[in-house]
């Protein structure tokens, strides 16, 4: 058995810091006199007197070096820990959600997907309201310091292409890990102020401005009214948050090169413009087909098309009109796109374009030695070839994903959902996504009403889908546990 201790102690830290984050939510419902802030307060004591017994109790064995078993069991750990907790709110507010629906929320907000139970957003009071997005917003920028600079150095589904000298192994990780968040944490914070900017020149309130900005950056979803962003019913902000989700969508690396005077990998990047031409190209071609068969004006058409197929592709799970109205092939277009997700290093979900394209150049790679046996094939991602170990590894990823999301469609299925819930919500859990398709958690409807051993199944689906697969699944391999 390996040492828990080091384990234990960053998780203690993680918890006295959302102890802190729930302040917030508690003065903003304190300022606004509502009663709700007491929850906040009081989950604020049990998380923090959590975070430090756990600190207090491992401090003697804490320390700056992480082996591989132990920097797979913290990134599961973290994220189960601070949904486990971030839940309290929810529990023990007026709301008088059931630990189960409480913990999904949690869940889907930590994670980023935005599905939600809740009924009567706008009638809410801000406090819960700012915690959902602080919960997403947080998760974002957890997300991707995990991804550039964690994943990679466990070769997670063909992560390790993207390896940088700050982490070049997993000992290194924690020494210059704070270093590494804090530029990140400065573009992060810099892109959701200009967010939420632009939204209140747009016309927002503050309120709704911040909460918005923070789940759009975090491609995470979270809204403030029942009807998300189709309540504003404003053209201007649709196409602010539509930009908003596709810088959240890019490498944030990117970001960190510009600002040190280098904005090649933003203009050359492949796996940027893969993204920008998949994302251009669902738009353009549900404008279309709304205005061929559904008669739209072209304007409101690409409007409604650019911001829903933008949503669902990033993961990002806002909508301005029930999609899933639009006919049989949007609602195919919207399954497929559900799976795709946006660029590593970034704060969206799915299977990430670098591995589609991995994929695709492996393919053609194969396709190339049938037609000629003797000629030599190297796949090649960024111009630069392929090692085999990344092929196999994105290879293996795809099928899993495949498998996982499959067997949850299944598992749903037994629980009495319909086919078309069973498959989007599968799809949608797993690739983070936020609404599914259909009447029940359509983008007009929500998950509230489905057995709570769904919301069990959608919830580890969701911790799986976002922490790519492979790091909550070798978890569960006895061998992981010996020695």
């Amino acid at each position: 058995m390996f040492a828990l201790s080091p384990v234990l102690y960053i998780v203690g830290i993680m918890l006295t810091g959302l102890a802190a984050a729930m302040l917030l939510p508690a003065l903003v419902d304190l300022m606004m006199g509502y009663a709700d802030w007491q929850v906040f307060a009081a989950s604020a004591l049990v998380t923090l007197f959590c975070g430090v017994s756990l600190m207090l109790t491992t401090q003697g064995k804490r320390t700056t070096v992480l082996n591989l078993r132990q920097a797979f069991l913290l990134t599961t750990l973290i994220w189960v820990v601070v949904a486990l907790f971030g839940a309290l709110p929810f529990m023990f507010s007026d709301l008088e959600l059931s630990y189960t629906d409480a913990f999904f929320e949690a869940m889907s907000g930590v994670t980023t997907t935005g599905s939600t139970v809740i009924v009567g957003l706008d009638n809410t009071a801000p406090g819960l309201l700012l915690w959902r997005a602080l919960l997403q917003w947080l998760g974002g920028i957890g997300i991707v310091v995990m991804a550039m600079g964690l994943l990679p150095m466990l070769s997670v589904g063909g992560m390790q292409m993207f390896k940088t000298e700050a982490f070049d192994t997993p000992e290194k990780v924690l020494p210059r890990a704070a270093r590494f968040a804090g530029w990140l944490s400065l573009v992060y914070v810099g892109i959701t102020a200009l967010c939420a900017l632009a939204l209140y020149i747009a016309g927002m309130s503050g309120f709704d401005a911040i909460a918005h900005a923070m789940t759009t950056i975090a491609t995470g979803g979270y809204s403030t009214k029942d009807a998300s962003v189709g309540h504003f019913n404003s053209a201007s902000v649709d196409w602010i948050i539509t930009a908003g989700m596709i810088l959240g969508s890019l490498p944030f690396i990117a970001y960190l090169k510009m600002l040190r005077g280098d904005s090649r990998m933003l203009l050359h990047d492949s796996q940027i413009r893969w993204f920008l031409t998949i994302a251009l190209s669902a738009g353009l071609v549900a404008t279309i087909w709304q205005v061929a068969m559904l008669s739209a004006h072209p304007l409101d058409a690409l409007r409604y098309a650019f911001f829903n197929c933008v949503s669902v592709l990033t993961g990002t799970g806002f909508a301005t009109t029930d999609f899933s109205q639009w006919g049989g092939f949007a609602m195919s277009l919207m399954l497929f796109l559900m799976f795709i997700g946006g660029c590593a290093g970034s704060t969206t979900c799915g299977i990430k374009i670098f591995r589609v394209q991995i994929a695709y150049a492996t393919a053609g790679a194969q396709l190339g030695r049938l037609l000629r046996p003797h000629g030599v094939f190297i796949p090649h991602f960024n111009r630069k070839p392929i090692p085999d170990e990344v092929s196999n590894s994105v290879m293996g990823f795809l099928v899993v994903y495949m498998l996982c999301f499959l067997v949850l469609a299944m598992v749903l299925g037994a629980l009495g959902l319909d086919f078309v819930t069973a498959v989007s919500g599968a799809a949608t859990a797993i690739s983070n996504v936020g609404p599914g398709l259909g009447d029940v958690i359509g983008p007009a409807g929500n998950f509230s009403t489905l057995p709570d051993a769904a919301k069990w199944a959608l919830s580890l689906a969701m911790l799986m889908g976002r922490l790519e697969l492979f790091t909550v699944l070798i978890l569960l391999a006895p061998s992981f546990w010996r020695g």
